[in-house]
């Protein structure tokens, strides 16, 4: 099984999605089933932004290949200013290809890399869950939720760490309580 763990978040050892898309990675690996992971880091070795040059590079070519090939997606993605880090866009631009990930139809778009587990570790430093303070804001999970969607696949899972910017206690218990279903969520099963 293809494991491909993809982080986004600049924060580094700080980053509260890279130490939940790491535990998600740990126990999808402490299940056995022999998983082969692929790590790409984004904030390291960013993916420049989309031109039409990069867009048929070797590298777009490759990031592809890596994400099809994937049977098991794990996704660390911290909200900046409402939304995904331009790192992480700079990849989906990568992998919404036309006739690889998705097609046009008479009925309008199809997405063709369903069958895939994807699980989304994400961190917001508000309150955007619904009901929320600033949930009209929230554009993060809706708009991962909708390009994956696109692509075919129309159940991630999301494992969402919030409040992490409310004071040392707020943080704890936003990162404690995604851990808890990291925990309990995420070894239920391996692929779709």
């Amino acid at each position: 099984m293809n494991l491909l763990h993809i982080d986004s978040s600049i924060q580094g050892d700080a980053s509260a999605s890279r130490t939940l898309s790491a535990a998600i990675v740990s126990r999808l690996q402490a299940s056995g089933g022999g998983i082969q992971t692929t790590y790409r880091d984004l904030a390291a070795e960013p993916l420049p932004h989309l031109t039409l040059d990069a867009f048929a590079s070797g590298q777009a070519q490759a990031v592809l290949e890596e994400f099809l090939r994937a049977d098991v997606v794990v996704i660390g993605a911290a909200m900046y200013n409402f939304t995904i880090p331009s790192q992480l866009k700079a990849w989906i631009d990568r992998i919404l290809v036309a006739g690889r990930t998705f097609r046009y139809t008479a009925q309008g778009a199809e997405g063709l890399a369903g069958g895939k587990r994807v699980i989304v570790a994400l961190a917001r430093g508000g309150i955007y869950s619904d009901g929320g303070p600033a949930a009209s804001l929230e554009h993060a999970e809706t708009y991962l939720r909708g390009i994956l969607a696109f692509v075919g696949i129309t159940d991630p899972e999301f494992v969402i760490a919030e409040g992490l910017a409310l004071g040392d206690e707020a943080r704890r218990a936003g990162i404690d309580g995604a851990l808890e279903l990291v925990r309990t969520v995420v070894p239920q099963r391996l692929a779709a």
